[in-house]
């Protein structure tokens, strides 16, 4: 069995042909549409996009482990285990948080 608790052990197994192909059939499956958005009633796809600054496609959706990759690696390529999100949900569901920090000072008189 393997494990995913470093960074280097994640990035390997997400930069694998396994996952690469699996993540593009589990958005298949799921219409590239975001699961949890769609449980909230909300419609958010996949978009084709471009980033100049990136140099790349723009990242919409992505494929997530409902059940922790590092806490069940049994289940790293179980397709029940696997949905697409947006990047928002995902973000919201490991609390990842990118939001502008509030600057105390800036009402503050300057000198």
């Amino acid at each position: 069995m393997s494990e995913y608790k470093s960074i280097e052990q994640k990035a390997k197994f997400y930069n694998s042909y396994a996952w690469r192909k699996l993540s593009k059939h589990i958005k298949q499956r799921d219409n590239n549409e975001c699961q949890e958005c769609k449980r909230n009633g909300k419609v958010s796809v996949d978009t084709n996009e471009y980033s100049e600054k990136a140099k790349r496609k723009k990242i919409k959706l992505v494929v997530h482990h409902i059940k922790e990759l590092e806490h069940h690696p049994k289940l790293a390529l179980d397709t029940d285990n696997l949905e697409t999100v947006c990047v928002d949900c995902h973000n919201k569901e490991h609390d990842r948080s990118f939001e502008k920090k509030i600057n105390k000072w800036e009402s503050d008189e300057r000198w």
